[in-house]
């Protein structure tokens, strides 16, 4: 499994190489500066978002460092969703990534087949009513039948590239809201979309449209060890055209 402290076991295998004369050093001071600057990313995140999983923002900024180095824009925004929490709790993030400060906090909910209050079951198959894990990159914004919506291209092949065929996208919806969770132990559930507040689906998606990141986390063994994005290996990434 790949986390956040796979970084330090790399950093002591490069230092070896190095000692060995194995690995030139300019490589590794390249490579130490990259780890540092991610580091010190995902940090000022962590500390925008005291409540957000250190660790999981740390892999989010792996992904995200993957897609930009095979030549996806950088983006200027990125959503986090928690999902290994429950859904009566604020669970989604949005963070301003040039000015490293939190622009929301909020409920967002899963899919009906990725279970009740607490997630357990993911996919990327259509039809399947679960969520996706992984790196998605925000597309365009549009009206559709859940009213103003948000297109997902997932980044990853075998965990969510089946979204945008699948119709997963962000938007609006009443069962987003504390008197549901109240009610049913849970919010109300999606056919996999991350569904958001119906009076915060504008704001959010004009924040997230036309380039920016959203990524879905939950401690999937298998997607944590095969996630191409987090396992990085310099493969170029490509989004199908909308």
């Amino acid at each position: 499994m790949v986390n956040a402290r796979g970084f330090s076991m790399w950093k002591l295998l490069v230092c070896i190489l190095c000692m060995h004369g194995l690995l030139p050093i300019a490589a590794y001071a390249g490579s130490a500066h990259a780890e540092a600057s991610s580091n010190s990313l995902a940090a000022d995140l962590a500390r925008a978002a005291p409540d957000a999983d250190a660790d999981v923002l740390q892999l989010a900024q792996q992904a995200m460092s993957c897609a930009i180095s095979s030549g996806i824009s950088a983006p200027q925004r990125l959503a986090l969703i928690d999902y290994s929490l429950p859904s009566t709790e604020p669970r989604l993030w949005i963070f301003d990534l040039a000015r490293r400060r939190l622009l929301f906090h909020d409920l967002v909910a899963h899919g009906r087949n990725s279970g009740e209050n607490i997630t357990t079951t993911f996919s990327n198959q259509r039809g399947s009513q679960a969520s996706s894990l992984g790196l998605f990159l925000a597309q365009e914004a549009y009206e559709g039948e859940n009213g103003y919506s948000l297109r997902l291209d997932g980044l990853e092949p075998g965990f969510n590239d089946k979204a945008r065929e699948r119709y997963i996208v962000m938007h609006g919806a009443p069962y987003v809201d504390e008197a549901v969770s109240e009610k049913l132990g849970r919010l109300g559930r999606s056919l996999g979309c991350p569904a958001v507040r119906l009076s915060l689906a504008r704001p959010i998606i004009n924040a997230l449209k036309d380039g920016q990141f959203v990524f879905s986390y939950y401690p999937d063994m298998q997607w944590l060890s095969e996630s191409p994005l987090l396992n990085c290996q310099g493969t170029p990434f490509r989004v199908s055209a909308p």
